[in-house]
């Protein structure tokens, strides 16, 4: 089975420094996978090039078999819907209204019922009619995953299963709140949607996804399933932490971190 979104040693320079270099993956309908790594890995800036948002300095990302950058913006947010790691709304826009921009223009009878079921997916629908800037940093969040949810539902209607694309998707979300966005996430998966998220904290990535992306100093270090990325003497070389490897019984890797090692030095 053909991947649905393959890079071909994408690379993205910008000022003479090398943000992302020669980066080469497949991801496959119903895959869930997450990127992991450091501040400053490359990890927001190879996802914006995936999405089509930035085109690589070097390489080819293809999606469906054909060039990213040959499909038009609103061609393309019928095939991919990403959320991006900050999304600053100033207008009293409700909740509704928010979430209801991601059906573009399909009817409005569709429109209102993939509204509904989004807000009732992420537990908003008790704000729907609330102006989006008196919403909490985490209840924001989780209205434009719902607006993302529905541009999603509309594409896959049309184009059958798509890609979903997720940038830090719970840095301002609450424990509960992370553990269903990202159980949100999988079925998407189940359904066939490739999903593809930036998460910070490995522990939930290891939960999140049964395939690592580990970038360090904007090179793959590891394309792998979650023991790969999980591994001691990978842990101090990209995080340059030691840490103590446990699993839970139902074998996912879990990590308690223990000491910091100092920068290596540059050489």
């Amino acid at each position: 089975m053909s991947a649905l979104l393959e890079a071909q040693s994408v690379s993205m320079t910008t000022s003479g420094a090398i943000l992302v270099d020669a980066v080469s993956l497949q991801i496959g309908a119903g895959e869930m996978v997450a990127i992991v790594g450091p501040n400053g890995a490359g990890k927001s800036t190879l996802l914006r090039m995936l999405s089509g948002d930035l085109r690589p300095s070097r390489g080819t990302i293809r999606l469906r078999q054909r060039d990213l950058s040959a499909y038009g913006p609103r061609e393309l947010a019928q095939h991919r819907a990403m959320l991006s790691q900050h999304v600053n709304v100033s207008f009293p826009f409700t909740v509704e209204e928010i979430v209801s921009m991601g059906a573009g223009e399909s009817p409005r009878a569709v429109t209102r019922a993939l509204v509904a079921a989004a807000l009732d997916e992420v537990a908003l629908a008790h704000f729907r009619f609330r102006q989006l800037p008196t919403l909490s940093g985490g209840e924001q969040q989780r209205a434009h995953f719902a607006r993302v949810l529905v541009q999603l539902a509309c594409g896959e209607a049309l184009h059958g299963p798509g890609l979903l694309l997720l940038d830090e998707p719970t840095s301002s979300l609450d424990l509960r709140h992370q553990i269903d966005l990202v159980e949100t996430a999988r079925r998407r998966a189940a359904r066939g949607t490739a999903v593809i998220a930036i998460l910070h904290d490995l522990n939930l990535a290891m939960r999140f996804a049964d395939r690592i992306l580990l970038l360090h100093r904007g090179r793959l270090a590891v394309d792998g399933d979650r023991a790969a990325a999980m591994q001691a003497d990978m842990l101090r070389k990209v995080f340059e932490i030691d840490a103590t490897i446990g699993h839970t019984g139902g074998g996912v890797p879990f990590l308690l971190p223990q000491t910091m090692r100092p920068a290596d030095k540059a050489t």
